[in-house]
């Protein structure tokens, strides 16, 4: 049976686990880890009596630390929520404390499945997460910028009036303000979206993926609706082992730190990195975003 372990169970946690009740997938058992006990045992009730009508047939229970011992994957949401103003990066230091916290007790556990980090600055704790836990690097793995590349797909289909499904476009590097967009792959069909675009259109729509979770915690205070499908469609990918391709967060040896690239995703994590042939103007971009994470994942893991 394939259990996940969900730790955190706020408004990322929780859009993560009504995915997870309500949709096609191959979990057979979830449980909730939160420090605020009550509130996730009522979280669990309230799934429980939504499976009653869903497709799924999952096991679900607030449980404890020791559940991880037999997960196939545990999914951090756990940590301190971005607030208006603050950067992804401003929350370093308070998530770096909680992340030590959690990931000494799942030590304690026989847990060897996969470890999958939501929690922001999401490259910065993917990264703390395999340092403190000692995991192989592909098996310890961020939701990247799934969520970014499904964003910029979005705006594209309204843009071009086609289905988002039918965007070929990512958003690759940081998940945070260095992100950038490769736009000399970026196809709608076999047609290359450049084609069809200004450099300020496309200035444009970088700056509208770029600023949309601030205006959407600006709204309504938390962003959780994309990413919990986002942590769905990654958790289907490792447990029917699919070798779907998705920007996740994933390892890279050559700057010893985590950020996001088209990556195969299967039962053992990252399985196989793809790096894109991009123009001089976009090696530029990468290597500026690359280099700030390689500097921030330094910094943050010599606290440590």
């Amino acid at each position: 049976m394939n259990k996940v372990v969900l730790i955190g169970c706020g408004n990322v946690g929780m859009s993560y686990a009504y995915n997870i009740v309500t949709t096609p997938n191959a979990v057979g058992e979830l449980v909730l880890i939160d420090v605020r006990r009550e509130r996730v045992e009522g979280e669990a009730l309230d799934l429980m009596h939504a499976s009653a009508y869903s497709n799924a047939n999952i096991k679900i229970k607030a449980g404890d630390y020791s559940d991880c011992s037999d997960a196939s994957i545990v999914c951090i949401c756990a940590g301190r929520n971005q607030e208006v103003g603050e950067t992804r990066q401003d929350l370093v230091n308070k998530n770096t404390e909680v992340f030590k916290s959690i990931i000494s007790e799942i030590n304690k556990t026989k847990f060897k499945g996969i470890y999958l980090i939501a929690t922001n600055p999401l490259d910065v704790m993917t990264a703390i997460t395999q340092k403190l836990s000692g995991f192989k690097h592909n098996r310890v793995i961020g939701s990247g910028t799934t969520l970014d590349s499904a964003r910029l797909r979005h705006i594209l289909g309204e843009k071009f009036e086609v289905s988002a499904k039918s965007v070929h476009a990512y958003v690759i590097g940081e998940h945070g303000d260095s992100e950038m967009i490769p736009w000399s792959n970026a196809t709608i069909g076999l047609n290359k979206i450049s084609n069809d675009m200004t450099d300020a259109e496309k200035q444009k729509i970088k700056n509208e993926v770029v600023q949309s979770a601030y205006d959407i915690i600006q709204k309504k205070g938390n962003t959780c609706y994309g990413i919990g499908v986002c942590l769905m469609k990654i958790t289907n990918a490792i447990l029917n082992n699919s070798h779907e391709v998705m920007t996740i967060s994933a390892y890279n040896k050559e700057h010893d730190c985590y950020f996001s690239m088209p990556t195969v995703v299967g039962k053992d994590g990252a399985v196989k990195t793809y790096f894109l042939e991009m123009s001089p103007e976009e090696h530029a971009e990468i290597s500026k975003s690359v280099s700030f994470l390689e500097k921030a994942t330094h910094d943050a893991i010599a606290k440590l």
